[in-house]
């Protein structure tokens, strides 16, 4: 009979965060599979739990994910977690759990806390709808698509930042979506030394230039507002003529009829204008 793989959420910070569940799962399984043992060691010693860890991290993920896996195909039960919140969110624990999926391998789940959820509803920006980027990419053409992406996304953006890349990544975002759009950076969730800073781009930049950037770091950015952003469209289309306007849509194959609906919903005005204006022609 296979084991089970349980995806155990961990504290991001207070120790104290975590459930009667996920405790009881960390004594009963065969293994507990972390990304640092030494850190999962201080959260099992913290609550008295003695069992057998192994590491599994992005630099040993390609041969050890086939070690883990057969462990379970032998029928251990194994407990994987990260050093803070639920694997699986930018951390290699992702690889983990579809390679066990890929196999038939009963994967749940005992949820935690997520970094991103909770300064989510910290930051008092709107979250209703919301996209997670994670970390920015180290590939400078993929971090670029990315900052591209976000300045015309209208739902608020949440993105992981390290302390020491705070300040350049700032500066990315100001050179992309503007000095004046509001942002929260949420540091050192459930800790003691908790904050929760809510400014422009530009004035926070202006504000770790005076403080050394401490903690790990969530960035929660309101999205672009939809109205100034729908403005933004019709203006483009206005630069060019009705009857431009038009062509593009026949050109690609469409009938006058719902080019016309195109046209009109683009420059936000009735049909019968546009269509007025073409039959005048």
């Amino acid at each position: 009979m296979q084991g089970t793989l349980y995806v155990c959420g961990t504290p991001i910070g207070n120790l104290e965060d975590i459930t009667l569940r996920q405790l009881r799962i960390l004594k009963e399984v065969d293994i507990i599979v972390a990304e640092d043992t030494r850190h999962t060691l201080k959260l099992l010693n913290f609550y008295n739990i003695k069992n057998k860890l192994i590491s599994y991290h992005e630099h040993n993920k390609n041969y050890k994910g086939n070690e883990i896996l057969k462990m379970l195909q032998d029928g251990k039960n194994i407990a994987l977690v990260t050093d803070a919140g639920m694997p699986g969110i930018s951390d290699p624990g992702e690889d983990l759990i579809k390679l066990c999926r890929d196999n038939n391998i009963v994967v749940t789940s005992a949820p935690g806390p997520t970094a991103v959820i909770t300064a989510l509803v910290l930051s008092g920006i709107k979250c209703n709808k919301y996209i997670f980027e994670g970390f920015l990419s180290d590939d400078k053409k993929e971090k670029n698509k990315v900052l591209d992406r976000i300045s015309h996304e209208t739902r608020t953006v949440v993105l992981y930042e390290a302390p020491h890349n705070i300040i350049k990544t700032l500066k990315l975002l100001e050179d992309t979506i503007g000095g004046d759009r509001i942002i929260s950076i949420v540091r050192e969730l459930t800790k003691r030394h908790e904050e929760i800073i809510t400014k422009s781009i530009s004035q926070m930049i202006e504000y770790f230039n005076s403080v050394e950037p401490k903690g790990e770091f969530v960035i929660v950015i309101s999205g672009e507002d939809e109205e100034i952003q729908k403005k933004e469209e019709i203006n483009k289309w206005l630069d060019i003529s009705v009857e431009d306007h038009m062509k593009i849509y026949l050109e690609n194959g469409l009938q006058i009829k719902e080019a016309i609906k195109l046209v009109s919903r683009d420059r936000n005005v009735p049909k019968r204008e546009i269509y007025n204006i073409i039959m005048k022609k």
